[in-house]
Order: C-alpha cells, then sequence, then structure tokens
C-alpha cells in the first residue's frame, strides 16, 4: 500500500464542492478541511506506486475550484496504536 498526503489549494468559494468530488475519486481515503497556507489535505490509499500518476494528476487535478496541489509521499506510519503495542511488549495482562 503507498499513502500519498496532498496538499490543496482550492477556490475559497468552492471548497465545500471540492473537498466533496476529491472525496469520491477512488483511492482518496480522506479530505480534511484546515487552516493556514492550504485549503484541503486529501489522504491517498493505492495499490502500486504508479497509481499514484492516475489519481491525483488525471483526477484530484482536474476537479473544478482545484488551483495546485502539492503531493508528499509516506514512507512509513507510525501511529499511537503501534506505539502502545510497543510499549506493552513482555508485560503481563493487568500489570
Amino acid at each position: 500500500m503507498v499513502t500519498a498526503i496532498v496538499f490543496i489549494k482550492a477556490d475559497v468559494a468552492r471548497i465545500p464542492e471540492v473537498a466533496e468530488q476529491v472525496a469520491a475519486i477512488d483511492g482518496v481515503s480522506e479530505v480534511y478541511s484546515v487552516t493556514g497556507g492550504l485549503d484541503l489535505i486529501a489522504l491517498v490509499r493505492v495499490a502500486r506506486h504508479d497509481d499514484l500518476a492516475t489519481v491525483i494528476p488525471e483526477h484530484v487535478n482536474r476537479v473544478p475550484g482545484v488551483i495546485s496541489t502539492e503531493t508528499h509521499i509516506a514512507f512509513r506510519a507510525y501511529s499511537s496504536h503501534d506505539l502502545e503495542a510497543a510499549f506493552s511488549l513482555g508485560q503481563e495482562d493487568g500489570v
């Protein structure tokens, strides 16, 4: 599984529609509206690296109202769930 984080600048008047259209694209798992210099952040999860070339430039970038995108490909995932599992190694139940 390949995960990419896509920063999206959108036409301010169209942010809700852009978010909905991006969220409906195959491969896009989540879309968040955010504060700061960006308008939306999309999480793209695909089976192969080459699939990103279809999802992002051919679909996300072509949504009406998308002004620009910046894509970051994730190397490794760290989550609180993973950390909890690591810290519980070797502990007995109830301890």
